[in-house]
């Protein structure tokens, strides 16, 4: 596999729920070092496309590749062990848990010898210290104490969390999905920036977003979803938002040659 070639691909997908076509046909295409941006009417079939990726739902038919190999996830679990990690909209984090609790929320890591084979005892003191290090690894410093209850911190900094975890284990790409519905803009802001500090370690993103102006300043590629399937694929640069907008609602088409369907910006290595 080469850097041209993408981390993540779909095609021709097909998902249907009983008489409702979430997926008709889709196709999705995820290079090395970008944030792609998914976007779309309601209805459209974004979130179904992603959660084929993120293994919540399995396509009726289609194919679907990661670093170039052939996969079918059946679980989350089985996206995760392939290097996916996917944040979504409610972020499914334990309010109850500490921050470093829920960063190994699945993934605790036991006490070495007797203590943890035999009683399973947790190590909490390297789960908080390699939990600080993720946060720190991203640049969140508005998280103080790692062993605060996520119940106590803003929405911003649960967002934070979420997408250290996913940054912490998420090892070809991570999925957010719509992660700043519900944050006012200066939390915002700051997860448009965890984001762009991902793509700057070279990880690729996909953002599925209605938020057009976010959209519009972090995605290097934006995928345009309409009924069931990619409408078109273009850059900030070389379409605006009125024209994605119309692109979503069918006023507008675009055509192959004016799509930016491979990678538009250097590999980060």
């Amino acid at each position: 596999m080469s850097d041209t070639d993408p981390i993540l691909s779909g095609r021709d997908l097909v998902k249907t729920f009983g008489p409702v076509v979430g997926l008709n046909g889709a196709d999705i295409d995820l290079y090395p070092g970008e944030v792609l941006a998914v976007i779309g009417d309601n209805g459209a079939g974004k979130s179904t496309l992603i959660k084929c990726f993120s293994g919540a739902h399995e396509p009726d038919s289609g194919a679907m590749k990661v670093a170039g190999q052939p996969v079918l996830f059946r679980s989350t679990h089985d996206a995760r062990e392939a290097g996916i990690e996917t944040v979504f909209q409610t972020l499914a984090v334990s309010p109850a848990l500490d921050i470093a609790a829920n960063l190994y929320l699945g993934r605790e890591i036991r006490k070495e010898g007797f203590l943890g084979q035999v009683f399973r005892t947790l190590d909490k003191k390297r789960m908080r210290a390699e939990a600080g290090r993720h946060l720190q690894d991203l640049g969140i410093g508005t998280v103080q104490n790692i062993t605060q209850a996520v119940e106590t911190l803003s929405g911003g900094q649960r967002q934070a969390v979420a997408v250290a975890r996913a940054a912490a284990f998420g090892s070809r790409v991570i999925i957010l999905d719509e992660p700043t519905a519900a944050l006012g803009v200066r939390e915002s802001a700051r997860v448009l920036q965890l984001i762009d500090d991902l793509r700057g370690r070279g990880m690729p993103v996909i953002l599925i977003s209605h938020d057009m102006p976010q959209v519009f300043e972090v995605a290097d590629r934006i995928h345009v979803q309409r009924l069931g399937k990619r409408a078109a694929v273009i850059t900030p640069q070389s379409h605006t938002m009125n024209d994605a907008v119309a692109i979503m609602t069918g006023a507008l088409e675009v055509d192959e040659a004016e799509q930016a369907l491979g990678p538009v910006r250097p590999v980060v290595g």
